[in-house]
């Protein structure tokens, strides 16, 4: 026999009860295996890519200019945040506090956010980003008929599915084939997600079940991916067969890495200027080098768990927070430091939220709608967005009523921050959902970014006679184009060609009876290095 090492765990990743640990060991080593994805044999685990996934929107590209350096960051709050204790409700704060004699929190441990809301005190580390516009809370996110169960909720958040559909696909795993049509043999030149951890989740999964992913189980095997290009240990092995066999495993394991180079370069090419704590923390740091280091993947998913506090939550549940707090804005500090926080956007995501009502044990029970946390530079400004769910009206089960379903989030921002086409959106996400003012533009940010006043500025205004008016404001005098283009990014017509003095000016589209057909166009104005793009409507 020989000696097999254990395998080190890290950072604060709290452990649920007894009661509760059965029902988190329901993942079976096929679903395991199938979770692995890119990261263990890509070309087999996509051999059935669907080939109806649409294709990159050619206007995307064209409107684009640094959008494609854009990255999304998935945080995972596992187990059922509770929304009540993150964001609290100052407006009806008597019946919250009256609800929660033990786990709710004394007003003079709150952090005033404006009038009607509040964070923790153990959530202070957000507080600067909140005071620079870079966070916004999207109130009262979930679902009509939510389900209860840690595993089913979060299938429904991964596949955006209503929650009577079961769909084995994830809505950015379909977002990727969107993207990526003919991934298998045409695939990106970085990999298209990174998930450390979460093999429970289907959030990149195609419709075969397969995810899309570079997939590590701990954030200490990327590390290790990143600094050697390969995850495995080919020379330290035990001296005897079980170790050659191994060494056979492992060295045919560590060939199906498709982007153990690219990782490893990006990994090498950037470090951290901050410290991070904790397995939160070990992840986003990650994450950050892979962006510092222009590694190319734009979607990412990290999580911390033991958000399930039935009991005790009143010490668990501000440990928990504190460590989400700090760990993001470390992220946001290092990712600053390397002129890339403008170029990300976080969003926490959660099964479901908790009750209103304590329970007998110093906790909180499954609930339903609680808040989703954005962060970045991006946002243009915090604020919040959506109504908060009522504390004296409840549903039947006694939970709180969502009042943002949180599609709507998605939809935004696969539009607003992923630029993908609106019609797109609709597709990947199955359903057309509202979308809301979360801040996103499409335009590429800048840490150079002029001030409002002193760049192009254009607004589409609808006219009694049927034309589209655009009007628009040039900052200095120059050569400037105003046209119109269909969804494809086709132009349609050349409104405005040639030189042109700053200030305000105005140009005309009138519809012929016949064209262009009724549907989105897109009134894009440029002026030397600068562009502007506003959407509109043509409805027979």
């Amino acid at each position: 026999m020989c000696d097999h090492d254990k395998k080190k765990r890290y950072g604060s990743a709290l452990e649920h009860g007894a009661a509760h640990q059965q029902d988190h060991k329901k993942w079976s080593r096929r679903t395991f295996l199938k979770n692995l994805g890119l990261a263990t044999g890509g070309a087999t685990m996509l051999a059935g890519l669907p080939v109806k996934a649409l294709g990159l929107s050619p206007l995307t590209a064209l409107l684009s200019g640094g959008i494609e350096e854009r990255a999304l960051v998935i945080i995972r709050l596992a187990g059922g945040n509770d929304g009540l204790n993150t964001i609290v409700p100052l407006y009806d704060y008597g019946t919250y506090i009256s609800k929660r004699p033990t786990v709710g929190l004394a007003q003079n441990q709150l952090i005033n956010l404006n009038d009607a809301f509040a964070m923790p005190q153990f959530m202070q580390g957000l507080n600067p980003l909140w005071q620079e516009g870079q966070m916004k809370v999207v109130h009262g996110a979930g679902y009509p008929e939510q389900n209860l169960s840690h595993f089913r909720s979060s299938d429904i958040w991964d596949s955006a599915s209503d929650y009577n559909e079961v769909d084995d696909s994830g809505w950015l795993g379909r977002f990727i084939l969107n993207q990526h049509p003919d991934l298998m043999n045409d695939p990106p030149s970085a990999p298209p997600a990174i998930q450390i951890g979460n093999y429970g989740s289907i959030l990149f999964n195609d419709e075969g079940g397969s995810s899309l992913a570079y997939s590590v189980t701990e954030p200490e095997e990327l590390e290790q991916l990143a600094q050697s290009g390969q995850l495995y240990d080919t020379v330290n092995l035990p001296d005897c067969h079980f170790g050659e066999q191994l060494g056979f495993v492992r060295t045919v394991t560590n060939s199906t890495f498709r982007y153990a180079e690219a990782i490893s370069d990006a990994y090498n090419e950037s470090s951290n200027a901050v410290e991070y704590e904790g397995d939160l923390g070990y992840q986003l740091s990650l994450v950050a080098r892979m962006v510092k280091g222009n590694l190319g993947t734009k979607l990412y998913l990290v999580s911390i768990a033991g958000f399930d506090t039935h009991a005790e939550q009143e010490g668990l549940h501000p440990i928990l927070m504190n460590e989400v707090a700090t760990q993001v804005k470390a992220f946001f500090d290092d990712l600053g430091a390397g002129g890339r926080a403008q170029d990300v956007l976080c969003l926490t995501v959660s099964e479901f939220g908790r009750r209103l009502d304590e329970n007998a044990s110093g906790g909180t029970d499954h609930g339903a709608a609680a808040p989703m946390l954005l962060f970045g530079p991006g946002l243009n400004g915090n604020g919040f967005v959506g109504g908060h769910p009522s504390l004296a009206e409840l549903d039947d089960a006694e939970n709180l009523i969502h009042t943002t379903d949180f599609r709507q989030v998605y939809a935004t921002v696969l539009e607003n921050w992923l630029c993908l086409d609106p019609v797109q959106v609709d597709e990947v996400l199955g359903n057309h959902f509202n979308r809301l003012d979360l801040g996103l533009d499409c335009i590429a940010t800048s840490t150079n970014s002029p001030a409002p006043g002193n760049r192009l500025q254009a607004e589409i205004r609808y006219q009694n006679d049927g034309s589209i008016a655009i009007q628009y404001y040039l900052p200095d005098a120059g050569n400037v184009q105003l046209q119109v283009l269909d969804m494809m990014g086709r132009p349609v017509e050349t409104l405005a060609s040639g030189y042109q003095l700053f200030g305000t000016h105005q140009a005309v589209f009138r519809p012929s009876r016949r064209l262009p057909a009724s549907g989105m166009y897109v009134a894009l104005l440029r002026m030397g290095n600068q562009a502007v793009s506003e959407k509109f409507a043509i409805v027979r």
